[in-house]
């Protein structure tokens, strides 16, 4: 039964709109904020969802949506989230993810919103010594991606300290795939994740793709990270709303499947799945990367409940190429 309504920040971007394809497929009554900056307009749109266009550090816009609608829950994904970029321009990152989140925390607080999930990431580990990080394992990023993300759940957890908001901080590996119904998907502009880029370079939206650093020590010399099907992402965030309403206390959860898979394996795949060769360009390491990133994952199993239906590395390559070619004869602006 739905209690009150849901807002999504960044709710017309990739993750955040798969999540609002299944909130409203469960019946719950959604209000997506988006900047649009790196969202989508066409995304809330193919869903049915009502759309505000606006900034997530805009208090009194908020608090507004927050009376209006009846607004219990908030589901927080609007950032930034290239890491690269955020080695170049440490400012723009502290700037959105960290500042906006503050003042977007405030008004929650302010309008007595209850329940808070979380966009987090693996990046606040940085280099676990064995590649594997459980949420206990020592927090230390070495980017501003997860340094900005890591100060956001610092604030998060002082709030719920000192107030009646409790959350749900989900900490994503590196998460893959669209919508195998194909009404949404993986449509950043200029993405660089690596499954959307091999996937766009396979229809032919690009010329090859750079693998970069191959002198890593791992297996194959190339980084190796976890993959999460981004339809699996989503229903942990369904679950993270379920748990909160229930009367669940606060928790930080890796969200991951446990194993990981290198830069060569997901080329491959892609390959394999396509039938296509891909032009491949090696590159030197890039500025913040870790060797290896793997979930430790039995607490959000424990936690949430939480049973991924979407574990298969061909099956993720095959809902992103799908979607890739869709892009190709659709495009969205």
């Amino acid at each position: 039964m739905a209690e009150g309504a849901i807002l999504v920040t960044g709710g017309a971007g990739y993750i955040g709109s798969h999540t609002v394809q299944q909130l409203l497929a469960a019946g719950e009554k959604v209000l997506v904020l988006d900047n649009l900056s790196t969202g989508f307009a066409q995304a809330a749109k193919a869903l049915g969802a009502p759309l505000v266009q606006g900034d997530v550090g805009d208090a009194a816009l908020v608090g507004r949506l927050i009376n209006e609608h009846g607004v219990r829950t908030v589901i927080h994904f609007a950032a930034h989230t290239i890491v690269p970029e955020s080695v170049a321009d440490p400012l723009k990152y502290y700037g959105n993810n960290t500042c906006q989140t503050r003042s977007l925390l405030a008004a929650c607080v302010a309008h007595d919103v209850r329940h808070f999930v979380f966009s987090s990431t693996a990046a606040v580990y940085g280099m676990p010594a064995t590649g594997v990080a459980a949420e206990d394992s020592p927090l230390a990023p070495i980017n501003p991606y997860g340094t900005s993300k890591l100060m956001s759940e610092w604030m998060l957890r002082d709030v719920g300290a000192a107030s009646r908001l409790r959350y749900t901080v989900l900490r994503y590996f590196n998460v893959a795939g669209s919508d195998p119904t194909g009404r949404i998907g993986q449509s950043t502009r200029n993405a660089t994740l690596l499954l959307k880029v091999a996937c766009e370079a396979s229809v032919g939206r690009r010329e090859g793709i750079s693998v970069f650093g191959t002198d890593y020590p791992t297996p194959d010399g190339t980084g190796v990270r976890d993959y999460i099907h981004v339809e699996d992402l989503a229903s942990a965030h369904l679950l993270a709303v379920d748990y909160l309403r229930g009367g669940g206390a606060s928790q930080v959860l890796n969200c991951g499947y446990g194993h990981g898979y290198s830069v060569r394996e997901v080329i491959r795949a892609v390959e394999r799945v396509s039938g296509r060769p891909l032009r491949v360009i090696e590159q030197p390491r890039r500025a913040g990367d870790p060797p290896e990133l793997i979930a430790r994952c039995e607490r959000i199993r424990q936690v949430l409940g939480w049973q991924p239906q979407f574990d298969d590395l061909d099956r993720i390559v095959a809902s992103s190429l799908a979607w890739e070619e869709k892009l190709k004869h659709h495009p969205w602006s």
